[in-house]
């Protein structure tokens, strides 16, 4: 009996999942490789070709569109889209190599940009599989399509953890290869960007606020762990581990979590309790996460002189991925504008959390963290001690209150100022909160990145 078409597309996406996150001669890579190639082999038979492609945004077989299985390969349909390809012809006489090569190119890093720029040598060189293109791929797109795809880039990772929490939370199966491949998308297009995902959070209900953070904490995590020189699979580890932190405290009532006035002993017992109940959840899933998650979910409010929660009597150090996702998540608690608090601007951020050094925070981490996200993060809209309006486009390490900036208003020139070089002349002011002053800027934030 021959494979369904449904698993010759969960092939497909496997392999496509496998190539972005393990090298050509990895296994795992070669282990789902193979099993597409069997499962293709099956369906071709006597056939002259067979063709998968995408009709409207929905998965098509031949001239058949599967619409459910469209949602469910939603990733694989939003990959091929990002790829400009609208249709994968696979012919007799598939090798397995061809179909190794083929998944191979399309994974690398900047495969967009070949494809649109016809450096198809590598395609052009696979005699049984042929990519068409969609003719719109090549164009750059305008201004409104642009924010429109970075909305939905957002709203999608958004989807993504969401989705992936409430999983564990109803104790249901995890897909570690859909949740290695997603949370690396979310890394490709955020990180290092985390200012800017304060500034698309305007769009979000306020109930998705925790989803939000803990999307937010795993970004930063592995920004963070790339600058530190983490080894690819040991970011992406963090990140997992990063958005999984905090899943002992959404199983607390959320009427505890958002109680304005001061927590009744029980209810504070509850809240504390948290770290212990979340490792206890994640360990149910060691085989599929590993054993990094539920470590962070215990250790992320012990604090580094280890006089947090819970008490344990070991005299050792936090683990350092504790250490960084505790570090960034209380940035971001402090950088989100919550309901029952006001936001705090950058360099208050920095004040307060190096008050707290030695304490809460590893020293080293805490100082190197800062250089590399800067007190003015890039992103951030200033006001410049001359009255200008500008953007954080980059940090300087060497000093970290001096940014370069380009200058957005009153006329938006492109003008960057290296405010290193500038010493006196001109500095920041102050923070401009996108939420209010800054709104009428976002446009620029955006455009520069």
């Amino acid at each position: 009996m021959k494979t369904d078409v449904k698993n010759v597309f969960i092939g497909l996406l496997n392999a496509i999942q496998a190539g972005k996150i393990y090298s050509e001669g990895h296994p795992t890579f070669k282990e789902f490789v193979d099993v597409l190639y069997r499962r293709l082999v099956e369906h071709l038979g006597e056939k002259r070709e067979i063709i998968l492609g995408i009709i409207e945004g929905e998965l098509a077989w031949e001239d058949e569109i599967y619409f459910e299985l469209s949602q469910r390969l939603k990733s694989l349909v939003e990959f091929l889209q990002e790829c400009g390809i609208n249709r994968i012809i696979f012919r007799p006489g598939l090798r397995p190599d061809e179909l190794s090569a083929f998944i191979t190119f399309l994974t690398r890093p900047g495969k967009r940009r070949s494809l649109e720029s016809q450096e198809t040598d590598e395609l052009q060189g696979l005699e049984n599989i042929h990519v068409g293109k969609l003719r719109a791929g090549a164009a750059r797109p305008a201004k409104g399509d642009a924010d429109r795809e970075r909305h939905a880039r957002y709203e999608g990772s958004l989807e993504f953890a969401s989705r992936s929490l409430t999983a564990v939370l109803n104790k249901e199966e995890v897909d570690f290869l859909d949740l290695r491949f997603n949370i690396l998308s979310v890394m490709e297009n955020f990180m290092g960007r985390h200012q800017e995902l304060l500034n698309l959070i305007s769009v979000k209900e306020k109930d998705l606020i925790t989803f939000v953070h803990l999307l937010h904490v795993s970004v930063l995590s592995m920004s963070f762990a790339s600058k530190l020189g983490f080894a690819k699979d040991d970011v992406l580890d963090l990140g997992i581990a990063a958005l999984f932190h905090d899943v002992g405290k959404l199983h607390i009532s959320s009427e505890i979590l958002k109680k304005e006035g001061k927590l009744a002993d029980d209810e504070f017992a509850r809240i504390k309790g948290h770290p212990l109940l979340g490792s206890m959840i994640l360990q149910g899933y060691q085989d599929t996460l590993g054993i990094l998650p539920p470590v962070v979910a215990f250790e992320h409010h012990l604090r580094f002189d280890r006089k947090g929660y819970p008490k344990v009597s070991y005299p050792r150090p936090p683990h350092v991925a504790s250490l960084i996702v505790s570090l960034c998540d209380v940035y971001d608690a402090l950088a989100q504008k919550r309901s029952y608090k006001t936001d705090c601007p950058p360099n208050k951020i920095h004040e307060i959390m190096n008050l707290e050094k030695g304490k809460l925070f590893d020293p080293a981490l805490l100082d190197r963290f800062f250089q590399v996200i800067g007190v003015w993060p890039i992103g951030t809209i200033v006001m410049l001690t001359d009255g200008r309006v500008a953007v954080v486009r980059e940090v300087n390490e060497q000093d970290i209150f001096k940014p370069k900036v380009e200058v957005v208003h009153p006329e938006a020139t492109g003008e960057i100022i290296d405010l290193l070089e500038a010493k006196e002349r001109v500095q920041v002011r102050e923070a401009l909160n996108p939420m209010g002053k800054g709104q009428k800027y976002l446009e620029h934030v955006f455009a520069g990145g």
